[in-house]
């Protein structure tokens, strides 16, 4: 049985920030905003750019691009982040009402940045085992952007945060775009090492909270986190999408297009040089900023606007996620 991507859909919100600017908030050299981080431009969020409707456009736009009805649609899975309109809310319904797919059911799924490749894994699962969904959109929006303050040098490697939309439509038996395997690992010894201190039931709300902006994204053990990162990212990072694409009944070099999520420089260019890839196998998102989930979406896209990505070709969209979580996803892509 074939389940295949019918379309893909993007939002970018109209409003973005230079690593010029990031540098000035930040107190740090242009040059390592742009070089060494990666962050040329980042988009953020507009007054009106909230985090499912910024999904409820994506999906619009993968809807249209696919042009199905959207009473066709049997189950949404939303994979926005949880960082939305209302807390305690589940945005997939409002996305399933706004986007006209009354015959629907829908839930949200989170895994940070995780998302997208876990719930391509769940919603092939979904669709295998009942034989009532034949039709999945995957959309979401997210702004985590919101949560960064430049003024703390723990969280410099998330000052690429940004904003956006994605969405994804599967088919099954549909036989172009094919979804094959995917893999996936957790390691929750990294569970506390990136949180939002206040907010929660340990720590509610608090006027002092907020004087102290501990309603903002903060590392608690910093040198504890970057020993063990080491040990474990990378060799995870490469072991996922080594296990996704073998799984699939491929090898490494058949691989022709890795779907990346934005990371500093120096790591995209090992992943790709361990897996034996040029650099035109893939998109560096320096313009984009790093726009969690979305970024498989998005780089998916812009190899499809730009040709990187033909009938035949091997796709491969990998992330990885706080918590720490990592995740593969191979795609045969096209008729071929």
């Amino acid at each position: 049985m074939n389940i295949g991507i019918l379309s893909t859909g993007i939002y970018l919100p109209e409003d973005y920030v230079t690593g010029k600017q990031i540098a000035q908030m930040a107190g740090i050299p242009e040059h390592i905003v742009e070089e060494k981080m990666g962050i040329k431009k980042k988009y953020v969020p507009g007054a009106n750019d909230h985090t499912c409707e910024m999904g409820i456009i994506a999906a619009k736009r993968a809807i249209a691009k696919a042009g199905i009805n959207p009473m066709d649609i049997d189950l949404i899975i939303y994979i926005g982040e949880e960082h939305k309109e209302y807390p305690l809310w589940t945005a997939g319904i409002k996305l399933q009402q706004e986007v006209g797919a009354l015959n629907a059911w829908a839930f949200d799924a989170a895994l940070r940045c995780g998302t997208t490749v876990m719930a391509l894994k769940l919603a092939k699962s979904l669709m295998i085992a009942d034989s009532g969904i034949q039709t999945v959109l995957l959309a979401g929006g997210y702004r985590n952007v919101d949560f960064i303050d430049y003024q703390n040098p723990r969280t410099r490697f998330m000052y690429n945060l940004g904003a956006g939309g994605g969405a994804i439509l599967l088919k099954k038996n549909h036989s172009e775009n094919v979804l094959l395997e995917t893999e996936l690992i957790t390691d929750g010894s990294f569970s506390e090492d990136v949180v939002v201190v206040a907010g929660g039931t340990k720590n509610p709300m608090t006027k002092e909270a907020l004087e102290q902006r501990l309603n903002m994204l903060d590392v608690l053990d910093p040198e504890g986190m970057k020993s063990r990162l080491e040990q474990k990212s990378m060799a995870n990072f490469l072991k996922v999408i080594r296990e996704s694409v073998r799984k699939s009944g491929y090898r490494v070099n058949d691989i022709s297009y890795l779907a990346i999520l934005h990371m500093k420089k120096s790591a995209h260019e090992y992943v790709l040089k361990e897996l034996g890839l040029s650099p035109e196998q893939s998109i560096y998102l320096e313009d984009y900023g790093h726009i969690g989930q979305i970024d498989q979406i998005l780089s998916l896209e812009l190899a499809l606007r730009d040709g990187k990505v033909k009938d035949g070709d091997l796709v491969v969209l990998v992330s990885a996620g706080i918590g720490y979580a990592w995740g593969a996803t191979t795609i045969k892509w096209g008729k071929g």
